[in-house]
């Protein structure tokens, strides 16, 4: 499986490895040594692999690699939380097929992303999509206590596709997604998951 890194990652990756560099002039065998471990987690935290996209009409794929921390309903809709950790892959992926209709960003606070607050009120990005086969589903990127920052690749008027990479939260954080009331959860409070592969919901037929 191809890995890449994502291009927000260059800048950090850049200055943890002068860091090293200065480190390993300076002769100092434990910096030399501690620097080297995080210039080595920066690369990896900021890797962007493949992924294999699954086929199909009427489903949802997680947006974000993570744990689910909760299901519950928010209205009719219901709500499917992600929690991502610094271990996850932090690269964002389009849920399903269809085109952007609405893109809202607040500012907000930087709670523990794992709280039922921070839905509320950390730092968001929430994204509405209108499905190719009818109905819209949302995402929310949510920063957490380390993330300070959202990143978004798209703009309203995209037509986007299932799969696709569109931005990154950093350092920690959650995905809540909100799933139309004519599709069926496929996942579990606890189960691990990973954009663009692991198939959160499925339309109901009938």
């Amino acid at each position: 499986m191809n890995c890449y890194i994502t291009r927000e990652g260059w800048p950090y990756i850049g200055v943890s490895f002068a860091i090293l560099m200065v480190a390993a002039v300076i002769g100092s065998i434990f910096l030399t040594a501690v620097f080297a471990v995080l210039f080595f987690f920066v690369v990896w935290f900021f890797r962007n692999p493949e992924r294999d996209i699954p086929e199909g009409n009427g489903i949802i794929v997680s947006p974000a690699d993570g744990k689910v921390i909760d299901i519950g309903q928010s209205g009719d809709l219901t709500k499917v939380s992600i929690f991502m950790s610094v271990f996850n892959v932090h690269v964002n992926r389009i849920p399903a097929d269809g085109v952007v209709k609405g893109i809202e960003y607040n500012k907000g606070k930087f709670l523990t992303a794992s709280k039922d607050k921070a839905s509320l009120e950390n730092e968001q990005n929430a994204v509405t999509i209108e499905l190719t086969g009818g109905g819209t589903v949302k995402f929310v990127q949510i920063a957490g206590l380390i993330a300070r920052r959202i990143v978004c690749y798209l703009k309203e008027g995209d037509r986007v596709r299932v799969g696709e990479r569109f931005g990154m939260i950093k350092f920690g954080s959650r995905v809540d997604v909100y799933l139309p009331p004519v599709f069926k959860v496929l996942v579990k409070e606890g189960e691990k998951i990973k954009a663009g592969s692991t198939i959160i919901g499925s339309q109901l037929h009938g």
